[in-house]
C-alpha cells in the first residue's frame, strides 16, 4: 500500500490522498496509522500555485474570446514541495482544449 498523506482543509476536517513513496524498498509493516503522514500546510495552500498557474492560462486564453476553454493539470502531492504540475498519461504536463463555435 502506498504512504498516505494527511492534508487539513482551511474549513477543517481533512483529506487523506495517496503520497509518493519516500524510501524505496522494503518497508516495515505496520498500522495503517504508521502509513499517515502530516502535511505541513492545508490543500488550498498547496493547490495555490496551481490555481493561480491555471488563472493564468485562462486570462491568456480568453482573449481570443473563444467560446469554451478547458485547462487541464496532472497534479501531484509532494511531501516537500506542495502541489507539483505533473506529466498526464498522455505525456504532456497540462493539455488545453480551445473551441469556437461557427456563428448561426
Amino acid at each position: 500500500m502506498a504512504p498516505l498523506m494527511r492534508i487539513p482543509l482551511e474549513g477543517g476536517g481533512c483529506v487523506l490522498v495517496e503520497a509518493p513513496a519516500a524510501v524505496e524498498g522494503p518497508v516495515k509493516a505496520g498500522r495503517i496509522g504508521d502509513a499517515i503522514h502530516e502535511a505541513t500546510g492545508t490543500l488550498q495552500q498547496a493547490l495555490e500555485p496551481v490555481t493561480e498557474a491555471a488563472g493564468a492560462a485562462l486570462d491568456r486564453l480568453r482573449k481570443a474570446r473563444p467560446d469554451d476553454v478547458t485547462v487541464e493539470f496532472g497534479v501531484d502531492l509532494a511531501f516537500a514541495a506542495g502541489a507539483v504540475i505533473t506529466r498526464s498519461q498522455a505525456g504532456c504536463h497540462r493539455k488545453v482544449t480551445v473551441s469556437w463555435k461557427s456563428p448561426a
